[in-house]
């Protein structure tokens, strides 16, 4: 298991509001959604590209790209055209910092 890496400020990232992170060489997003935190990859399983800048809708991202959703607490592929999910990413609050891990699940 690797160590916890420094994402940003609790207060520097407002509800909505995304972070990119490069964790171990996986790009992470960290997200801010209705007060709850999460860490997904930044990649659509469906056609490898970006999820990042994807419209959210609750505790789901949409890819911006064909539309498919993803479920930000599991990374279930919940639409088509994606069937596969994607990795989701341990985070922590701590000491007034976001911190993500590479402990997929």
């Amino acid at each position: 298991m690797t160590d916890w890496q420094d994402v940003c400020g609790i207060e520097e990232l407002k509800d909505g509001e995304r972070r990119l992170v490069d964790l171990n060489g996986v790009v992470v997003v960290v997200l801010r959604v209705d007060g709850q935190w999460f860490a997904i990859e930044d990649v659509c399983s469906h056609d490898g590209d970006s999820l990042g800048d994807g419209p959210l809708e609750g505790d789901r991202i949409v890819c911006p790209r064909h539309g498919a959703r993803f479920c930000l607490r599991t990374g279930a592929a919940l639409t088509p055209p994606a069937y596969e999910p994607v990795a989701v990413f341990a985070l922590r609050l701590a000491d007034g910092r976001v911190q993500v891990r590479d402990d997929r699940w």
